[in-house]
């Protein structure tokens, strides 16, 4: 039997993006300013009311959709809304909430010992320190930069799976790893616009720019975007 050829996705796969010849950085920021007159005032579309709530719902996101966690944290918030509360649930308590996610069992574990440790280290209140978030269970440098961002204003820049393939299909910022697109991102974005930049290129690698096909025919921004293979509207 004649063995089948596997074929590479012609947009890239999530670990190993197509790379776009890099964009000048007038070039960046005319990009950047096309996302902005699309989506002016852009938001996180986890749900939430408090940095301790945002801090959960980011650590349940992991590899699971904005979508699925916010069908399960309204629950889980009323009941614990609160590190005290969330600690005194335990892991045991926190699993029947969340067990419609990927990988709630280490999530409830990782929930549970973060709600202890902000009690008997921080007073019960989400640090503004990132050396103190990422030393909270569950909690890496992407989950710190969106508490930063979204809870405390600050102007860091989260890379997902859909920063990290926007960097490199546009040419906005490429690179082998997430925190060299995260450098290359804050280097070049303008200063006004870096702490939103964070939003719309999550949004924008969520609703247009996909990683199966990317729906070039929809993007605000086409023309400054240095991908070779745009996608024509179909039909």
């Amino acid at each position: 039997m004649p063995r089948l050829a596997i074929r590479t996705p012609l947009h890239g796969t999530a670990t190993q993006p197509r790379r776009a010849r890099r964009m000048s950085a007038a070039q960046a920021g005319d990009f950047l300013r096309a996302l902005a007159m699309h989506n002016p005032t852009p938001e996180t579309e986890l749900l939430y009311a408090t940095p301790f709530t945002l801090l959960v719902a980011v650590v349940l996101s992991a590899q699971t959709t904005d979508a699925a966690v916010n069908r399960c944290t309204p629950a889980l918030f009323a009941a614990a809304p609160g590190p005290a509360e969330m600690a005194a649930l335990g892991a045991e308590g926190i699993a029947p909430f969340i067990r419609t996610i990927g990988l709630w069992q280490g999530k409830a574990k990782n929930v549970a010992a973060l709600s202890s440790l902000l009690v008997e280290r921080h007073g019960g209140e989400v640090p503004t320190d990132r050396a103190a978030l990422e030393a909270l269970p569950g909690v890496g440098r992407k989950t710190a930069n969106v508490v930063l961002n979204v809870a405390f204003g600050e102007s860091t820049m989260a890379v997902d799976t859909h920063i990290f393939r926007l960097g490199n299909r546009t040419g906005l910022a490429p690179g082998k790893t997430p925190r060299e697109v995260e450098d290359g991102l804050v280097r070049r974005c303008p200063p006004e616009l870096l702490r939103d930049a964070h939003h719309w290129l999550i949004l924008h690698g969520r609703y247009i720019c996909k990683a199966r096909r990317p729906e070039c025919w929809r993007c605000p921004a086409a023309t400054h975007c240095n991908y070779g293979d745009k996608v024509a509207e179909p039909g």
